[in-house]
């Protein structure tokens, strides 16, 4: 909540579904507002407002003396870019926050809402926010430049108040998601939630016809089980449409915060990316069911830690990841094998506390 600004008269949360956002509305209006009423929370998923327009409902509430209106799942509502405009441009007292789908179109890509609308994005839990969570603690992020430069303290201090290990793998399993706080199967939870994203994220903004939804599903479980090098021409033959429409999907796949794609450096969409990684590693477990690549888990929760502000691309020879065109990575597990390059820094798995290039993989957790 740190990072939003508030002033601002409309702000857009997107974040895939699952990581929170109702939440996040609903504990910004009890931490600022209690009962107040002049702040109200809706969902334009209730059938309402299928016969009252979200304006003429703004406007109402304005004249009742509200103030501060907290819109849930504003995607589900035609026109809801207008119509928010509309609201910004009449009802100038009024302050907006609305949440909706990591796909969702805002700011520059919305030329209805340009300049207008703070657009944040509410990510799932970070491995220091799940340790904070479960293990009662109050620790603070790092920059990726201070983790390079001081990990070593910085690591020996965390591990003074707790053991990050024993905690590490519960995350890489069920910590990315709060839902998992829930008393009731997670696994089926999960499931539960990437058929909906499917579904809401990508056929309901996309408009796409429901006859290509066994495509897209099967794509993803392709991907999910085929962790390496991208081979477009193979995955068009599997789901049998064209290399284009492959391409378009994966794109939607990834717009719905089910996969992160990896490219070499100068390359971007629509070229085919080096490699494809799930999301996050939460992912992994519903969607791999043979035997798990751990090598794979610990390269996607790396990926997954660094690209909300960093920029990520493959690198040279023996090298995972190219981080702002400046640091060569690669991810080890417990066991490292050959020679250190100098050149090089090292996320291990299975370590508490690091040396010199070499980084304890879960420390990466604590970038934000």
């Amino acid at each position: 909540m740190n990072e939003i600004n508030w002033n601002s008269r409309l702000i857009g949360i997107k974040g895939s579904r699952g990581v929170g956002k109702t939440t996040f509305l609903l504990q910004y209006a009890k931490d600022n507002f209690g009962t107040d009423r002049s702040c109200l929370y809706i969902n334009m998923n209730h059938l309402y407002f299928t016969d009252c327009t979200l304006l003429d409902f703004a406007r109402k509430f304005v004249d009742d003396g509200g103030k501060t209106l907290l819109i849930d799942q504003i995607f589900k509502y035609p026109n809801w870019s207008e119509e928010l405009k509309l609201c910004y441009e009449t009802l100038p007292e009024l302050k907006i926050v609305f949440t909706g789908s990591s796909a969702m179109r805002l700011k520059e890509e919305n030329p209805v809402l340009f300049g207008l609308v703070d657009s944040y994005f509410l990510r799932g839990l970070s491995f220091r926010e799940f340790l904070n969570l479960i293990a009662g603690k109050d620790f603070k992020s790092y920059s990726l430049e201070e983790i390079l430069a001081d990990h070593k303290n910085i690591a020996e201090e965390i591990c003074r108040r707790v053991n990050p290990q024993a905690f590490f793998q519960d995350y890489l399993h069920h910590g990315f998601y709060p839902f998992f706080l829930e008393k009731q199967n997670f696994t089926e939870s999960l499931i539960k939630t990437i058929n909906l994203m499917i579904e809401s994220d990508i056929f309901f903004l996309k408009q796409i016809e429901l006859s290509y939804y066994q495509k897209i599903r099967k794509l993803l479980y392709l991907l999910a089980n085929s962790p390496g090098p991208l081979n477009i021409s193979q995955l068009s033959i599997d789901i049998n449409t064209s290399r284009a429409t492959v391409m378009n999907y994966i794109k939607y796949l990834k717009d719905a915060r089910l996969i992160n794609m990896l490219y070499a450096e100068g390359d971007e969409y629509p070229k085919k990316p080096a490699m494809i990684y799930l999301h996050n590693t939460n992912l992994i477990y519903p969607l791999q069911l043979k035997q798990i690549d751990e090598q794979n888990v610990r390269e996607t929760f790396f990926y997954n830690v660094l690209y909300k502000d960093n920029y990520l691309n493959t690198g040279g020879k023996n090298v995972h990841f190219k981080i702002n065109n400046k640091y060569n990575f690669r991810i080890e597990g417990e066991n490292m094998r050959g020679k250190i390059n100098p050149d090089f820094y090292y996320a291990q798995e299975g370590i508490k506390v690091g040396n010199d290039r070499i980084i304890p993989l879960w420390l990466f957790g604590f970038l934000y």
